[in-house]
């Protein structure tokens, strides 16, 4: 199974098992990863999953959606690579994606 690094705020690094299909958001609280709150469920209604997405994937990605992009902008340090963790599907190509989760979520 492949597997996504989430680096938590203090700067552990958290390799965990990522099914494919299952949203990143899932994926990290199914592993307890410290700083993904993800208060939502995953259904982009808040921004408790904030990550920042290695530069290296953001091409395998599908576009932000207005809901996405609205929901960003209250996170306190957005970045040209700030993604929802719940609107990444993991796939195949998103084997070993390194995630850096900000020091705090809205």
């Amino acid at each position: 199974m492949p597997t996504v690094v989430f680096i938590d705020p203090h700067g552990s690094e958290h390799a965990v098992e990522a099914p494919d299909g299952r949203s990143l958001m899932q994926v990290a609280i199914d592993h307890a990863v410290p700083g993904i709150l993800g208060d939502c469920g995953g259904v982009c209604s808040c921004a408790t999953c904030h990550g920042y997405v290695d530069p290296a994937f953001l091409d395998q990605l599908p576009p932000r959606s207005e809901t996405e992009v609205f929901m960003l902008e209250g996170v306190p340090d957005l970045r040209g690579n700030s993604r929802l963790c719940c609107q990444i599907r993991m796939q195949p190509a998103l084997a070993g994606m390194r995630i850096q989760l900000p020091d705090e979520q809205v």
